[in-house]
């Protein structure tokens, strides 16, 4: 039986016995555990719905598992991680550590959860039926070599891109990202306080936010970040849409481009994104523009009350 701590950590609080785990589980997986939104939710602390659950087992000086849970703007993501020393002892952890979770999101009104997984195995999927989750969207990871082909730059309309001025561009950028995202559990609904956050972290650079405007309006973006801890360095498409009003017209295609050409000139080998395996359209623009699959990950979904 683990011993379970539950914390509502601020910005200020020593984050060593996390970051240990997260990294230990990094090196065994090659994958860095936590989505963007979790981590960020981590690092700054202290943001409603968000908890930490860290689980400890007598006899051992270290965190053996972590799961955390975030409020998003209409839903809830989960992530449970395991010191990879101690994956034999998953299927006792895991129902501790999940069930305490769903506890937490049923006493904040619950709603919605995505369970996210790397590589979910048979007992991540015996765990979901534990907690009445089901295997819901599959994200996969794509990487591709930079520079691009010639010949796929040749194909590719060549657009006029500016960066991202802060103070001056937010409300612009939200009015377009909410509508190109008004349906995505993640990416949909920001506000400034959300903007505001992924303009702290240490990877934000406006050079590398492109906007492209069409009459002076702003018609799309393409916000690159790069991954300087990895190896080799990733060159990330962190978010690229187009307008509504403006679809069809090839400018995703062509803001894609722009952006992993920026990140070609910043040195940059290789270049990567994540799509939703649902989504066939920008699944043929990015297998055209050299894309492969690299990893997937899965979340089950649930309704918590």
């Amino acid at each position: 039986m683990a011993y379970l701590e539950i914390q509502r950590r601020s910005a200020t609080d020593d984050l060593s016995e996390v970051k240990d785990l997260l990294a230990g589980v990094e090196r065994a997986d090659g994958v860095r555990p936590l989505s963007d939104h979790l981590w960020i939710d981590l690092r700054q602390g202290g943001r409603p719905g968000f908890a930490g659950l860290l689980a400890w087992i007598p006899g051992h000086d270290h965190l053996v598992a972590y799961c955390q849970v975030s409020r998003g703007n209409d839903s809830w993501s989960l992530d449970l991680i395991v010191d990879p020393h101690h994956r034999y002892d998953m299927a006792s952890i895991g129902p501790e550590l999940l069930d305490a979770a769903i506890a937490v999101i049923s006493q904040e009104g619950g709603g919605k959860v995505y369970w996210w997984v790397y590589e979910p195995t048979q007992l991540h999927h015996q765990l979901a039926r534990g907690i009445n989750f089901e295997l819901g969207r599959t994200v996969t990871q794509m990487r591709v070599a930079l520079p691009l082909a010639q010949d796929v730059v040749s194909n590719t309309t060549a657009i006029e891109t500016c960066a991202f001025r802060v103070g001056t561009d937010e409300d612009a950028w939200l009015d377009v990202n909410n509508r190109a995202f008004s349906d995505h559990p993640e990416q949909g609904g920001w506000t400034k306080d959300i903007l505001h956050s992924r303009q702290q972290e240490p990877w934000f650079s406006p050079n590398g936010f492109l906007l492209h405007h069409i009459d002076n309006k702003l018609a799309g973006f393409c916000w690159t970040k790069l991954h300087l801890d990895t190896q080799p360095v990733l060159g990330e498409i962190y978010v690229v849409a187009v307008d509504p009003d403006h679809a069809g017209k090839g400018l995703g295609r062509s803001l894609t481009v722009a952006g992993l050409q920026h990140l070609a000139l910043l040195g940059t080998t290789d270049g990567m994104l994540y799509v939703d395996t649902h989504n066939t359209r920008a699944l043929g623009i990015y297998n055209s523009l050299g894309f492969r699959a690299h990893h997937q990950q899965c979340a089950f979904v649930g309704d918590v009350h």
